[in-house]
């Protein structure tokens, strides 16, 4: 059921950035969500959401950070050693 899901959302996603989804449609959803969901489960949904998206971006932060620190040491041994 997972992989099921799983494409559902990933096909969505695509039909998204394509742009294949209209105004009307994105009502049709939302008034879907909320019927699912209800009212009062969607802000606890949004906060969660938002949460993750924080923790992504803190992680990719950090992988930057340690990839130019690498390339930084990278370039200061190459400094220090110079080929003869």
């Amino acid at each position: 059921m997972s992989k099921n899901l799983f494409n559902l959302a990933t096909n969505f996603l695509f039909m998204v950035f394509i742009g294949l989804i209209t105004s009307t449609e994105w009502i049709i959803i939302l008034v879907i969500v909320i019927i699912l969901f209800g009212g009062k489960k969607i802000p606890e949904l949004m906060r969660s959401l938002g949460k993750g998206v924080s923790e992504f971006k803190k992680g990719k932060d950090g992988i930057e950070d340690d990839l130019n620190i690498d390339n930084k040491d990278n370039n200061d041994h190459k400094d220090n050693n110079p080929a003869g």
